[in-house]
């Protein structure tokens, strides 16, 4: 893996602690500013198309104040650097704090994909695109074996 790449997927770590931890503060300055002919841009699964650096930071701060706890687990991880633009896929293995009054958990599966620019002041995310995966139930897997 180039030094390139090893960079991206540290700092693709970063955001996800970020989240995982509840730190807008960390979360901000991972995040790109806007500047002629480029803007943040943010697709939370199942959600439209959040733009503009402040409003995603804004749906990030929702997101993080109105979770009790999540986890990723990273897997499928694929990174491609051209230039200044940097692109990695993933999956997102997800466990988080059922919305529930008992202590449960769900989990779900979501593909991201993040695009990653150099600026100034070093690489920066630009554009972060999550998709949930249908998950199919255990009953349906069994008759797909058959």
């Amino acid at each position: 893996m180039s030094t390139t790449a090893a960079e991206i997927e540290k700092l693709n770590e970063a955001f996800y602690t970020a989240i995982e931890s509840g730190d807008l503060d960390r979360m901000t300055e991972i995040w790109a500013e806007d500047e002629d002919g480029r803007v943040a841009m943010c697709v939370h699964p199942g959600w439209s198309a959040v733009t503009g650096r402040a409003e995603v930071l804004r749906s990030w701060a929702l997101i993080m104040a109105n979770t009790t706890y999540i986890q990723f687990v990273l897997t499928d991880v694929r990174t491609t650097v051209v230039g200044d633009v940097a692109v990695l896929a993933c999956a997102e293995n997800i466990l988080t704090a059922a919305d529930t009054d008992d202590a449960t958990f769900a989990a779900g599966r979501v593909v991201a994909t993040s695009t990653f620019v150099r600026t100034p002041a070093g690489w920066k995310l630009w554009i972060y695109h999550g998709s949930p995966v249908l998950q199919a139930d255990d009953d349906e897997d069994d008759q797909a074996d058959e």
